[in-house]
């Protein structure tokens, strides 16, 4: 295993996520008393509030009215916590008709909505018998009609649906999260928010992605570049963003419940996953459910393309393939919406065009319910998992209960003492709770070495916010911990990581740093086979950690097949000496590490994992070909062309880079041709380009065709 960390700009890394939501604080002197009780209740020093919204249904599964406190057991861990927080909350579900329209109204100016989610101290209760509703409308997935579905039902809603109960907030994301207005009852508010969406706004992000199959659209290209890594990052946004809502929501104790206006969430695997996990533990900490509405409404896949896109390429229409891919794409970005809602206690409504029946559906979901406040008897900071489990005192044993199932306690990191902190990170590597304060992005790559076993360099990036933060903390040092983890099909382990870096905080350092990327590398040996790869990264000062999930599949290239067998293909834009790379620095170069196809001499070729570049800076393309026909006349030589074409967003051909001859074996990696381009990008616009590689082995008389999509900035 080899490992190195390096430096590059900022602009580059853009997958600023937001810090993890923990618990809300408890206030500083009181809290809010049980209803019909004169005497306020007093925080003891050390305790923490804990809240637990509770609703209980009779066998019908209407709510059951009339409850105390002393009806009420809760437990957390086994261990039975006193109630000292009652607040029941009585809600109706009769709509009530607008009111009606006065001179006096009409020439009264509107009211400025207040854009800030306000509360008057943390788990304050100051919402009484009030229902709790957000309406998030993520722009980024929409087109213009999904975006006016949207705003209609919406109104639909609050012209024919809202009751006298319904106090409603509204949230927009595009690229950032914007609060357009605060909870109110107001319906002119509500209204006159909504008709001001901004319509049209954000549309470029809602394309699906694409990988070129027989499926795919004919736009008159010659293919249709893998956008994948593009929407791993866009819905990370998406689904931090919904996290982040949550933290908004959290000092706010009540029941809450989100209405998520999209249309659709794609992942690819589980390249997501921690941001998934992340976003959905969120919403359960601030008691927030959410329910998703599918604006795309009930959708048409005729096999030959809608009249909103181009006709299909090659023989989709005839053989199904078209309809499958159509409704298989559909498929998982409804799966997505699925698992944010189950996951939260709410539902997805899907595939229909009443989209007002979708709010109203979540509307209905919290009747009448209980608040109960406690504080916990477990005082320790740990970070650990607590259960939470409520039961009726009052013999009545056929209610339903529901409330969230527990919580994840503080950390409290300036007291952990060095062993603690080993352990703390051993438990994150294989906890269900992701953690997201620090953002990630990982790539996995793979290199034959013998015949069954290849080298798989694994390059992780993080922000250089991660040294702002820890600035904050100390002008000296900080420390950088690595975990990383790899489990075969089995769940048993066959590769992990340990390391760490010292980084200088001195002012000269502390502001170069922040503006940069810290890279770091690790190198496995692995047989063919699927894994499952977990990396976490922690930063000492402030104890903030950050997880990365993936699966990867190293395939077996000793088959014969009747395509040209590559490696993946890593593309750069910085080559770092190996003596100044942090971890190799005044060290022996080990063997391993010659063997390392990403080492160039006495450099390193460091993996450009968003594939953003800058004019001024060289494109640099490093893969192998394996197995090529020797030459006939000299069986030590090899003749493979490789070619490279850019192409913009309209398909036409921007640049070209003219075919190059590679002949030599590697002396390390048995039947492997090693292929390094060089490619300036000082005549290439700024823009987005679908970047194709033409291998061609002559002899052989067998091709390849690599493509990627890359983003020039000036």
């Amino acid at each position: 295993m080899t490992r190195l960390l390096t430096c590059s700009s900022l602009l580059l890394f853009s997958m600023l996520l937001p810090s993890r939501a923990q618990q809300p604080p408890a206030p500083a002197k009181s809290a809010a008393p049980a209803k019909n009780e004169s005497k306020p209740l007093t925080f003891t020093t050390g305790a923490r509030l804990v809240i637990v919204d509770v609703t209980v249904k009779d066998k019908s599964g209407n709510a059951i009215a009339g409850l105390k406190a002393s009806d009420f057991a809760v437990y957390e861990d086994g261990a039975k916590q006193k109630v000292e927080v009652f607040e029941p909350q009585t809600l109706t579900m009769q709509p009530e008709p607008p009111p009606e329209l006065k001179l006096a109204d009409q020439l009264k100016l509107p009211e400025v909505p207040n854009t800030t989610i306000t509360f008057e101290a943390p788990g304050k209760v100051q919402y009484h018998d009030k229902r709790l509703m957000v309406f998030f409308f993520d722009f980024s997935s929409m087109a213009v009609p999904d975006q006016l579905r949207a705003q209609d039902a919406a109104l639909d809603f609050l012209n024919k649906k809202i009751t006298k109960d319904d106090t409603v907030a509204v949230m927009l994301y595009t690229s950032t999260i914007n609060i357009l207005t605060d909870f109110t009852q107001d319906r002119d508010i509500l209204t006159d928010v909504i008709k001001g969406l901004p319509i049209g706004e954000a549309t470029e992000l809602a394309g699906l992605a694409d990988t070129g199959g027989c499926g795919g659209e004919d736009t008159g290209a010659a293919f249709v570049a893998d956008e994948t890594e593009f929407n791993i990052l866009n819905t990370d946004q998406k689904l931090a963003a919904l996290e982040n809502a949550s933290k908004m929501l959290a000092n706010l104790p009540e029941k809450k419940v989100l209405v998520y206006f999209s249309g659709g969430v794609n992942k690819t695997g589980i390249d997501n996953q921690a941001q998934l996990e992340a976003s959905i533990n969120a919403m359960m900490k601030s008691n927030v459910t959410l329910y998703a509405v599918d604006v795309r409404g009930l959708m048409a896949d005729p096999p030959g393309g809608a009249a909103s896109s181009a006709a299909t390429r090659g023989t989709g229409a005839f053989n199904g393939a078209a309809y499958n891919s159509q409704r298989q794409t559909i498929n998982d970005s409804q799966e997505t919406l699925t698992t944010l809602a189950a996951d939260t206690g709410g539902k997805a409504f899907l595939d229909s065009n009443d989209l007002a029946a979708g709010i109203q559906m979540a509307q209905q979901s919290m009747s009448s319910y209980y608040i109960l406040g406690y504080y916990t008897s477990n005082t320790k900071q740990d970070g650990k998992y607590r259960k939470i489990s409520v039961k009726l005192t009052n013999g009545d044993t056929s209610a339903r209960l529901e409330h969230r199932p527990g919580y994840y306690a503080d950390k409290d990191w300036h007291r952990m003492n060095g062993e603690d902190k080993e352990q703390q990170l051993k438990e994150a590597i294989s906890a269900g709770d992701p953690i997201t304060d620090i953002p990630l992005a990982l790539q996995v790559d793979y290199f034959r070495i013998a015949p069954t076993t290849y080298f798989v360099p694994v390059s992780v990036r993080v922000p250089g916010s991660v040294i702002e933060l820890a600035a904050k903390g100390t002008g000296g040092t900080t420390q950088i911990d690595f975990l990383g983890q790899i489990q075969d099909e089995t769940r048993q382990v066959v590769g992990n990581v340990r390391d760490f870096i010292k980084i200088s905080l001195d002012q000269e350092n502390k502001e170069r740093a922040a503006r940069r990327i810290f890279q770091y590398d690790a190198g496995f040996t692995l047989e063919p086979g699927r894994y499952h790869m977990k990396f976490l990264v922690r930063e000492n000062v402030s104890g903030k950690m950050g997880t990365f999930e993936t699966r990867f599949t190293v395939p077996d290239l000793s088959a014969d097949t009747s395509g040209l067998k590559l490696s993946t293909v890593v593309w750069s834009n910085q080559r770092e000496p190996l003596k100044a790379a942090v971890g190799e620095a005044g060290k022996p170069i080990k063997k391993d590490v010659a063997a390392n196809p990403l080492i160039d001499g006495d450099q390193k070729i460091m993996p450009n994992i968003t594939h953003v570049f800058r004019r001024r800076q060289n494109l640099f393309v490093t893969f192998d070909v394996y197995d090529a026909m020797p030459d006939p006349k000299d069986a030590m030589l090899r003749h493979v062309l490789v070619s490279m074409s850019f192409f913009n967003k309209s398909g036409v051909k921007a640049f070209e880079v003219a075919p190059l001859e590679a002949t030599h074996l590697a002396d390390t990696r048995p039947g492997a041709v090693p292929v390094k381009l060089q490619v300036p990008l000082k005549d290439l616009a700024p823009g987005e380009y679908t970047c194709q590689i033409n291998v061609v082995d002559e002899v052989g008389r067998k091709f390849a065709f690599p493509r990627a999509q890359v983003v020039v900035t000036q």
